[in-house]
């Protein structure tokens, strides 16, 4: 839920209600998506700080989510971008087992990555 500015990351109202119960139980969160095979396929949800961010990893943005006082940092491991840095990665949440370290697990379910080409336009803008 992105405030209309163009950016790389978005969140769906579906993985959003799922961010606003994290918050609520455990305080501050942020993401990062590492790559790789497993679960590093997947946005891993933290406690913000209990991951700690390298200098190669790339800040994509942060989530604006109603009911969250703070924004949701979300970053992405610098090999990853790479492959990902034409694209526009929406934050879903589907049903299933995802990684035991990522805070939504417990729930019985996980956060997933839907993308799309950004245009040009969008490109250029960022």
């Amino acid at each position: 839920m992105n405030s209309g500015e163009i950016g790389r990351v978005d969140v769906t109202e579906r993985a959003a209600e799922l961010l606003r119960s994290l918050r609520q139980r455990y305080g501050a969160i942020m993401f990062h998506q590492s790559g790789g095979c497993c679960d590093g396929s997947a946005p891993m949800c933290y406690l913000k700080g209990e991951f700690r961010t390298g200098v190669h990893d790339v800040h994509l943005g942060d989530l604006s989510v109603p009911g969250v006082p703070e924004r949701i940092e979300v970053w992405m491991s610098g090999p990853q971008f790479e492959y990902w840095q034409h694209t526009h990665l929406t934050i879903d949440v589907v049903t299933g087992r995802g990684s035991g370290f990522s805070l939504e697990a417990p729930d019985g379910l996980r956060f997933l990555l839907r993308s799309r080409l950004l245009t040009e336009e969008e490109l250029n803008s960022l």
